[in-house]
């Protein structure tokens, strides 16, 4: 999952979220557990208390309690668990075995007789939660009872659920997060999809945007099928005009043609070949421009042909004409070998490679063709002289004649490059010794 991805950007902010939330809700739920362990001991203290109160009264003038708090903890020296009365008047108290010869000093508010509940200093600096209440005895005297409890008790409770309260929510944000992990794939499923119907439209495997897309994202995949529809369009009126234009101008050079062999005649054979060159160099434009317009770059679907009966054909053309009629010819191709490539435009192809090893080769032109794990590789190879390893780069380029005594446009091999770069394939020479053997690679439409 890449940092830059939309997956990723959701999920990183929707696991931050999670984990923060989660983290608050753990503050606050610690803080209201201790409120309720609180008031749970401020409850407890509360009946103690009330207990210690009724035990409490004044004999012959002299404080007395009876023993009522049973707890055993109140008899165990420092255990935490201390209760205490002091008579107001002298001063005199009474206090718990387990306060053993220390006192508890609550604060003097809340002489009325209401409950306090106050935090005190107990035996050794511990801090204590107590609660008080000052009573007045029917015979005029007053005491003040006090039960109090360490709160480290609390403290204790709170770790207790802090610790049970931790892996809990680590699983629970494990969950959530792997939960919303699953809702933003299912939620971004359509995007893939989507995204794989444009890279067919890339890979000419589709004309237009047939995946059924969110009513979110419609609206676009409809403006990109426009877009496309559009760009065909354009594409489809600029190859007529091309043709249009070609086939306009063939017509004029045809009138130029028949002027130069009258000029000829005349004598005038310097004007003549001046008008020649230029005739030659403006039906080499045409003829680019021609095979540009045959050119199927915006094909869409998988197009395959058979290349051996598309060999089969061009060798069979080739061979009636003057320069292929002392050739022998071999075709080397597996009967169901299919190409990646329209039919018309191997056509065009091979028929420029043929025509061009049948002008230079001595006495035999090979053509082979095999489908490897990547692609098909088509191979034409001759026993000519080749070409000088200087010049097979500037033999792609258009209008370059190495020999000029051939009678060709020098356009054959630029026409071939344009072909197999639209289909994203190469075109390599080597030599034979003697010949040259050119390779033309198609990839296979993954």
């Amino acid at each position: 999952m890449r940092s830059g991805s939309i997956r990723f950007r959701l999920w990183s902010a929707a696991a931050i979220s999670i984990l923060v939330g989660l983290a608050l809700a753990s503050v606050g739920l610690r803080y209201l557990f201790e409120r309720h362990v609180e008031r749970r001991v401020d409850s407890e203290l509360t009946v103690d208390l009330n207990q210690l109160i009724g035990a409490t009264s004044f004999v012959n003038g002299a404080l007395q309690v009876r023993p009522v708090l049973t707890d055993p903890r109140f008899e165990k020296p420092l255990s935490g668990y201390y209760w205490q009365v002091e008579d107001l008047a002298t001063g005199t108290l009474i206090r718990s075995r387990s306060l053993w010869d220390s006192a508890l000093s609550p604060s003097d508010k809340g002489g009325d007789g209401a409950l306090q509940v106050q935090e005190l200093k107990g035996p050794g600096g511990a801090l204590l939660i107590a609660v008080v209440r000052t009573i007045m005895d029917p015979s005029g005297r007053s005491f003040r009872a006090l039960v109090a409890e360490d709160h480290q008790t609390i403290e204790t409770s709170v770790s207790e659920y802090v610790r049970e309260l931790v892996p809990a929510v680590i699983f629970l944000a494990l969950i959530l997060i792997g939960a919303i992990f699953f809702q933003i794939t299912v939620g971004l499923a359509p995007l893939e999809s989507l995204r794989a119907a444009v890279g067919d439209v890339i890979a000419r495997r589709s004309s237009r945007l047939t995946e059924a897309a969110p009513s979110e994202v419609q609206p676009l995949a409809d403006e990109i099928n426009r877009l496309l529809e559009g760009q065909e369009k354009a594409l489809a009126r600029a190859r007529s005009r091309a043709t249009d234009l070609a086939h306009g101008l063939k017509t004029p050079l045809q009138v130029l043609s028949a002027d130069i062999r009258t000029l000829r005649q005349k004598g005038e054979t310097e004007l003549a070949a001046e008008i020649e060159k230029s005739t030659g160099a403006i039906r080499r434009h045409i003829e680019r421009e021609l095979a540009r317009a045959r050119l199927a770059p915006g094909i869409s679907g998988n197009v395959e042909c058979n290349v051996a009966e598309t060999a089969s054909r061009i060798v069979s053309v080739v061979e009636r004409t003057p320069g292929g009629e002392r050739l022998s010819f071999a075709v080397d191709v597996p009967d169901d070998l299919m190409a990646p490539i329209d039919e018309g435009d191997l056509s065009e192809v091979l028929g420029n490679l043929v025509e061009n090893a049948a002008r230079f080769a001595k006495s035999s032109i090979r053509v082979e063709a095999q489908n490897g794990a990547e692609g098909t590789t088509v191979n034409i190879a001759d026993d000519g002289p080749g070409i000088a390893d200087a010049d097979k780069q500037s033999a792609l380029s258009r209008g370059v004649r190495l020999d000029t005594n051939s009678g060709g446009s020098g356009l054959g091999l630029a026409i071939v490059s344009d072909i197999v770069d639209a289909y994203g394939g190469r075109i390599t020479m080597s030599d034979r010794h003697p010949g040259l053997k050119v390779s033309i690679f198609l990839p296979r439409r993954s």
